[in-house]
């Protein structure tokens, strides 16, 4: 017969206290930016046989954007990402000539409002 000790009870402190209520949830390091209006658009060209292997790649890299193919025989993706993540997708494109060529045709202009 086995036997079996008990378990003691784990005291979880809290990291802070809000509205009197103490919470786990640790603080955040730097403040987040207030919510784009809209999205960043970037076109890219690759090779059309390549296109999942950039949509597996684009995934990977914790969803950093999202694309749509405008013409899936010249292999040209419209991208679509945060504006606070531009450094973030240039980076992820450079890092991506290695293993896929990515050509960057364009930024596509902001629409005009009014």
């Amino acid at each position: 017969m086995a036997c079996f000790l008990p378990l003691r009870p784990v005291r979880v402190t809290p990291v802070r206290v809000k509205n009197n209520k103490p919470t786990r949830r640790k603080p955040r390091h730097r403040p987040c930016p207030p919510p784009p209006g809209r999205s960043s658009r970037l076109y890219v060209r690759i090779q059309p046989k390549d296109i999942a292997m950039f949509r597996f790649l684009l995934e990977a890299h914790d969803n950093l954007g999202i694309f749509t193919v405008t013409d899936r025989f010249q292999g040209i993706l419209m991208l679509r990402y945060s504006p606070h993540q531009e450094r973030e997708m240039r980076a992820f494109l450079h890092s991506l000539k290695n293993v896929v060529p990515v050509d960057v045709l364009h930024e596509a202009p902001e629409p005009r409002v009014g």
